[in-house]
């Protein structure tokens, strides 16, 4: 699979400078990790699950969480599992390209009894999404994890979800945040990357923000995420992909907006008539999310609907300047530091402090690919559009 696999290769030679590299769930960790992109959820209690993931990976989605945890009653476990089992051995029948696929459990002891339940179906499992994880949670998660992995011969990832209380209350997220560290450090090649549960954050007092704000509009979000970045992802080596929030807007008549973009193209000038388009669909706080996102040190995002992974993708494209200046950075003439002019002449490229940022975008142009000097993201999104 590959970012933009689902457009014609016509249409990607015109599109990037670089394009998007090819990867499979077998891939480097680091990878993996850089790729997960829009990260799309479903409940696993879908009729045709199946069906939609086959849907999604046609769409560009290349990671998704088939959920036993918050999206499902309660009452509806156990019909979930068995309904899962059945889904993933009908994939394994069909034998088409699906994404990265991952199950969010309730409990250490769901791990082991559906790596078994999956039997051959287990080889198109990627690995599992750990709930409200703190250090107390999920050392027995990734205990479980790791003898499924050894039992199956499969190799399965962690991605424990960042959203416990403990974690946002102010006298106890030090120490909360300590002990995750020490937990997932010691797990260190099955931690594929850590998600923040925004949502159960805003739970805990009571908010929710409106389609016009962000994430990080909400202060005491912004704090825990600022906190989590500042101990779980350093660029010195020890740090790990931490994913954005989940986005919780959207609107039902999703065909709607592809028109809209259509029939507004960047390169006729009609920029004005796209944003307004964007705002009616709930999509202008998504894109300003996603750049805040980025600006903050996380890479990916959890998404809960579909017309939200294209944005995700779009934006996450290095340009053509971004990849000029971390090439200038890195040159290997540049490695005692020094102070360059960008090759856009309009700013000035330190090489010593900018050296982990060149780093990591050459990681996320890696995957993403390079678009070229005259593409947009509208031209990114408009082209990602399928019927």
């Amino acid at each position: 699979m590959r970012h933009f696999g689902h457009i014609p290769p016509a249409v990607r030679d015109r599109l990037f400078h670089q394009q998007p590299t090819e990867f499979d769930a077998d891939s480097p960790a680091q990878t993996l990790s850089a790729a997960l992109g829009a990260t799309l959820y479903s409940p696993a209690t879908r009729p045709r699950l199946a069906d939609d993931v086959i849907k999604q990976a046609g769409r560009g989605v290349v990671s998704m969480v088939l959920c036993l945890e918050d999206s499902i009653d309660d009452a509806d476990v156990e019909a979930a599992e068995a309904n899962l089992v059945r889904q993933f051995t009908d994939l394994t029948a069909r034998g088409e390209d699906v994404p990265l696929l991952f199950v969010r459990v309730r409990q250490p002891d769901q791990i082991a009894d559906l790596v078994k339940r999956l039997g051959p179906a287990r080889d198109l499992l990627s690995g599992f999404v750990l709930p409200k994880f703190t250090e107390e949670r999920g050392v027995p998660f990734l205990e479980a994890l790791t003898a499924a992995e050894a039992r199956s011969g499969r190799r399965l990832f962690a991605m424990p979800v960042l959203e416990s209380p403990e974690l946002l209350y102010l006298e106890t997220r030090t120490a909360t945040l300590t002990g995750i560290a020490h937990t997932v450090d010691k797990y260190r090649e099955r931690v594929l990357a850590l998600r923040l549960g925004v949502t159960d954050f805003c739970s805990a007092y009571g908010l929710r923000r409106t389609p016009d704000m962000t994430a990080y509009d909400v202060r005491i979000v912004t704090s825990v995420i600022a906190d989590v970045v500042n101990v779980l992802g350093r660029s010195d080596g020890t740090g790990y992909t931490i994913t954005g929030p989940v986005w919780e807007y959207f609107r039902a008549q999703e065909r709607m907006f592809k028109p809209q973009l259509r029939r507004s193209p960047f390169l006729e000038g009609r920029a004005e008539e796209l944003r307004n388009a964007l705002i009616e669909h709930d999509l202008d706080g998504l894109l300003r999310e996603i750049e805040l996102d980025r600006a903050n040190g996380l890479l990916g995002k959890t998404c809960i609907h579909p017309s939200h992974v294209l944005p995700v993708h779009a934006l996450s494209v290095v340009s053509h300047e971004e990849f000029s200046d971390a090439q200038d950075i890195l040159r290997p003439e540049r490695g005692g530091g020094g102070v360059l002019r960008s090759a856009y002449t309009n700013k000035m490229n330190e090489v010593k402090p900018h050296r982990a940022w060149a780093e990591r975008t050459l990681r996320r142009a890696e995957v993403f690919g390079v678009a070229k000097e005259d593409v947009g993201f509208v031209d990114l999104l408009t082209a990602g559009l399928t019927d």
